[in-house]
Parts: structure tokens; C-alpha cells; sequence
């Protein structure tokens, strides 16, 4: 009995650091965006997002903020297939509604136009 309770404290542990792990990298991300650091915010995010895999509903809210830093760094179409993409995969969450809101400003600019097609081009020989 004694085994079983250490094993299961040992577990909670490990469950309880994990996420205070994810939140202090999604945390360090928006301090990283808020110095305008777009590569450490990249970096924080990637690590955020290996720490919430069994957690996805995080997963709109680390897209979205991928996208406003590839904005930044004036990489529209990436920011713009980043919206689209929590569009479609998370369409009824707060993310998706801001997402949209990004597509639409990005396409007032004349920075992103999601009806053209992509441009394929024949691989060197």
C-alpha cells in the first residue's frame, strides 16, 4: 500500500510540473512578443508545444500567437495560412474568431489573398 501511495504522489508530480512548464513557456512567449523577440517567441512556442500534446485545446491559442509574430516579421502568407489553419481545425474557438479578424486585415492590406492558388514550380534537374 505504502509503494502505491509513492507511486501515485510521484505521478501527481510529474503531471504538475509539466504544466507549470507549458505555462511558463507560453508565459515567456508573450513576454518575448511584447519585446518584439519573434525568434524567441518561436523558440517558446515550440516548447510550449511539445509540453501540451495530450493537451490540444492550447493549440489555437500557440497558433494564433505564431501568426501575429510572422506578421511581425512580414511573412504574411505564413501568418495567413497559420489563421486558416485555426480556422478550420478549431472554428468555434475565441482563436478562430480572432484568426479571422487577422485574415481580414491582412487581405485590406493586400497582403494575403487565400483565393489564388499556390505557385508550383517544376523541380531543378
Amino acid at each position: 500500500m505504502r509503494t502505491l501511495i509513492i507511486v501515485f504522489l510521484s505521478l501527481l508530480t510529474v503531471g504538475c510540473s509539466s504544466r507549470h512548464a507549458f505555462d511558463r513557456h507560453l508565459d515567456a512567449a508573450y513576454q518575448y512578443y511584447e519585446a518584439d523577440n519573434c525568434e524567441r517567441v518561436m523558440q517558446s512556442l515550440s516548447q510550449a508545444e511539445r509540453r501540451s500534446k495530450p493537451r490540444s485545446q492550447v493549440q489555437p491559442e500557440i497558433s494564433l500567437l505564431r501568426g501575429q509574430c510572422l506578421e511581425r516579421q512580414g511573412l504574411f502568407v505564413d501568418a495567413g495560412e497559420t489563421y486558416r489553419f485555426i480556422v478550420e481545425r478549431y472554428p468555434s474557438s475565441e482563436y478562430a474568431y480572432r484568426a479571422r479578424a487577422r485574415l481580414e486585415t491582412l487581405r485590406q492590406l493586400g497582403h494575403y489573398h487565400a483565393e489564388a492558388p499556390p505557385v508550383v514550380q517544376p523541380a531543378k534537374r
